[in-house]
């Protein structure tokens, strides 16, 4: 199998217009082959150590089912060949420079590129599960597993199923499980408890210590995990799940 494209920010600067016309030749032969009867599962592999990449495309090669069609060395990049190849499954890492595998996942979804997106990292603790599962992840699985349980899974996304390592399933199901007060963190609580007092999220960086960014992304979370939209409604959910109370003291 041909070494298939490289992320441009993974080693050199080609010409612009080359790559563009390029990612579009890629994007038209994938087009015809995905209308083709019995046609190859097409890949991304988006994650910043070469040597993982080299492994993973070593992986998919042997086996006719599957055709990497680019590999990218961190988010943007991912976004960016996303739309030009139309893979059917990206494999995303997580930590990565600049433009994180979180914030790839939500522009991809942003964008309308309608790939489905298997989360192949290190991590299994909530703070990264939970995001990149709310940012449209189809699954979430660990670096460490099987060659055969990676091509199941890899199989399962391109159809649309919901594939999860079973650590990560085991910490879904205990959210799901958790008390109300569980759902949100300490940190969120407080940002919570600061803005139904009626701070703007200047001043509550300012009084937490943090960055204004910090307590924007604070919010997001809180909105997702209480399926609201805006301030108002997060917090008049907090209070019908009892998270807050009235006469709930701020916390210096």
């Amino acid at each position: 199998m041909s070494r298939p494209q490289a992320a441009a920010g993974s080693g050199h600067h080609g010409n612009a217009a080359a790559r563009e016309a390029n990612d579009a030749a890629a994007s038209e032969a994938n087009d015809a082959a995905a209308s083709e009867p019995g046609a190859p599962i097409t890949l991304l592999i988006a994650d910043d150590h070469p040597v993982v990449r080299d492994g993973l495309i070593g992986m998919f090669a042997p086996d006719p089912a599957f055709q990497v069609l680019g590999e990218a060395a961190d988010g943007a990049e991912a976004v960016r060949l996303a739309g030009a190849l139309k893979p059917d499954v990206i494999l995303m890492d997580l930590r990565m420079p600049g433009m994180d595998g979180v914030t790839a996942i939500t522009e991809l979804a942003r964008r309308g590129i309608t790939a489905r997106v298997l989360v192949l990292t290190t991590y299994d603790t909530d703070s990264h599960v939970l995001p990149a599962i709310e940012a449209g992840a189809t699954g979430y699985l660990l670096k460490d597993a099987p060659r055969a349980e990676l091509l199941r899974a890899v199989r399962a996304a391109a159809r649309g199923e919901a594939v999860l390592s079973p650590s990560v399933a085991a910490r879904l199901m205990s959210r799901v499980r958790a008390p109300a007060a569980d759902l949100l963190s300490q940190r969120e609580l407080e940002v919570l408890e600061l803005v139904a007092a009626g701070t703007t999220n200047r001043e509550a960086a300012a009084r937490l210590f943090i960055s204004e960014a910090t307590v924007k992304t604070h919010l997001l979370h809180i909105y997702a995990k209480l399926n609201v939209g805006d301030r108002a409604a997060a917090v008049a959910e907090a209070f019908n799940r009892g998270l807050l109370t009235p006469g709930t003291p701020e916390r210096p």
